[in-house]
């Protein structure tokens, strides 16, 4: 099964907590504080694979969740580092932001690697809390959070050749002669559903990439039929092979139907308008189709085109009509982002937008503190102890946001909540 989008959720790892720990050995007085640090979370990685040709193991797993750090340790023992994710995906595969629709990452050569979710760092013990006038620090820094990200993956062939042209003009019939393809064939509208790749070998070592897209149709730039389904597998390609059903059996005017499908690729990008195209007049091996060849190819010569006669099912011209590509390839340059010869990138998700102080006063005695800064010194402090609850209150001071609540009007023994903690409005600090 081809399947050439999906979303999933990414997460890495949340950092390892910090230790609380004071030296108790023999011979050793007053000791100190001794607790280590705790490791890093796993970072969550989409990085191309190039034997994988489809997103269908996205169809049955959507979440993936890096390893947490561990925890840190008395005699100063750093935890360990949480284990990285590594996601595979298929080349060609562009990456989006679900909520947001911004375009992160086009991951195209093999080692190309998308940095999704960062791990999250690990707390501090608390021996790195120990100063002259706190020797004894009973208190340590959780680790952080990782970061969560919905994706949008969308998968679009890599392939040299695109052919395009109505539904049933022999596209698949075509693929299935010239490359070792066998796509399904059959006598109604929309055989193709899905792309179908194929490698053409020439003589001369030459070999190139073709694509049986599925069908378009008038309105497809509006998502029309296949639409974009069509439309996102020709941005890949650099020539188009434009494939037409010149003994219309289908009761179709060949060049009306030729302007049709150029109008939808002007619509929906200009730049698939402009690429090289070599026109495939097929079905010559009907009567009908012979007959109308000459009348056709002298109209299509005239606007510019490289036309040749071919049968898809004689495979009459076909062989010709690939060293035709292949002339037409040769001379097109590769667009930068897919130059295979270039080095593997990695790509970075944006970093969260930060968010400003906001000290909201809701009712007589309530406020509300919202931020980067305030979510930051929460997250990061276990308040469950009483020594914890004091360092939380130390950090709210240095930060400026007691300052910030007194000018807002809080007083003694007011309720605050920072983000979603509930905690007590105290200005005066005690003496650590």
């Amino acid at each position: 099964m081809f399947v050439d989008e999906a979303t999933i959720t990414v997460v890495s790892g949340r950092g390892g907590d910090g230790s609380v720990s004071l030296r108790r050995e023999a011979r050793v007085p007053r000791g100190g504080p001794d607790g280590g640090d705790g490791g890093k979370g796993g970072d969550v990685y989409l990085r191309v694979d190039a034997h994988m040709r489809t997103l269908l193991d996205f169809e049955y797993k959507h979440k993936f969740v890096a390893q947490a750090g561990r925890h840190g340790a008395g005699a100063t023992k750093t935890g360990r580092n949480g284990r990285d994710l590594s996601v595979r995906v298929p080349p060609g595969t562009t990456v989006y932001d679900a909520h947001t629709g911004e375009q992160i990452a086009d991951l195209v050569v093999p080692g190309d690697r998308l940095l999704a979710a960062r791990g999250g760092k690990g707390g501090r013990g608390n021996k790195a809390f120990a100063t002259a006038t706190r020797q004894t620090p009973r208190f340590a820094e959780r680790g952080e959070r990782g970061e969560t990200f919905t994706l949008r993956l969308e998968l679009k062939v890599l392939a040299d050749v695109g052919i395009i042209g109505f539904p049933s003009v022999g596209k698949s019939t075509f693929i299935s002669r010239v490359s070792a393809a066998r796509p399904k064939v059959a006598a109604y509208p929309f055989t193709t559903l899905e792309p179908n790749l194929g490698v053409v070998d020439l003589p001369g070592d030459r070999r190139m990439v073709i694509a049986d897209l599925p069908g378009l149709i008038e309105g497809a730039h509006r998502g029309v039929g296949l639409g974009h389904k069509f439309l996102r597998h020709v941005e890949r390609t650099r020539v188009l092979i434009h494939m037409l059903d010149i003994a219309a059996v289908e009761g179709r005017d060949p060049l009306q139907d030729f302007d049709t499908i150029n109008a939808e690729l002007q619509l929906y990008d200009e730049r698939l308008a402009a690429l090289p195209q070599v026109v495939a007049m097929n079905k010559m091996d009907l009567p009908s189709g012979s007959d109308y060849a000459t009348l056709y190819e002298e109209q299509l010569r005239a606007r510019g085109y490289d036309v040749v006669a071919v049968s898809a099912v004689t495979g009459a011209g076909c062989r010709e009509l690939m060293e035709k590509a292949w002339r037409v390839l040769d001379e097109t340059p590769e667009p930068l982002t897919l130059d295979a010869q270039r080095e593997p990138m990695t790509f970075e998700m944006p970093v969260p937008e930060h968010r400003e102080l906001r000290v909201m006063r809701v009712s007589e005695n309530v406020f509300v503190v919202r931020g980067s800064e305030v979510e930051r010194i929460v997250s990061r402090t276990a308040v469950k102890t009483e020594a914890g609850a004091e360092w939380l209150h130390e950090q709210l001071s240095a930060a400026g946001i007691l300052d910030r609540l007194e000018e807002a009007g809080a007083r003694e023994g007011d309720t605050v909540f920072l983000e979603e903690l509930e905690t007590e409005y105290r200005f005066a600090l005690d003496e650590p």
